[in-house]
């Protein structure tokens, strides 16, 4: 009885982890995104229309370089540590963020339709 058991909720998560996959890869296509520093928006703008650009963001002592080239986004480099955020390569999912915790930085698809072309600082 306690196998039976087991082996229905072991099938009952393998099916709502294939479920959830269908809807993460199956959500439609953003191309609005944003960068913030510090819990402040320091870039916005839609990538279909975004010009190829490099720009830096500065938080203290700290510089990321974000690049945009072929309607993506990614950090190009950093000065941190760890380099996670450079390791993660272009934006590619709205439910997985480029973050750089040691800077305060976060890449991210986002719904805000305001008319905003692009902010940088």
């Amino acid at each position: 009885m306690k196998n039976r058991v087991f082996i229905i909720v072991i099938i009952v998560i393998f099916l709502a982890g294939i479920a959830g996959s269908v809807m993460v890869w199956n959500a439609p296509a953003k191309s609005r995104v944003r960068v913030v520093s510090n819990e402040e928006i320091v870039y916005s703008a839609d990538l279909n229309t975004a010009q190829d650009t490099t720009f830096d963001v500065r938080c203290e002592d700290h510089v990321n370089t974000i690049e945009i080239r072929d309607h993506q986004i990614r950090v190009l480099s950093a000065d941190c540590p760890d380099q996670t955020c450079v390791r993660m390569g272009w934006l590619k999912s709205a439910s997985m963020p480029i973050v750089c915790l040691p800077h305060k930085l976060v890449v991210e698809y986002t719904d805000d339709t305001q008319e905003i072309d692009a902010v940088t600082r």
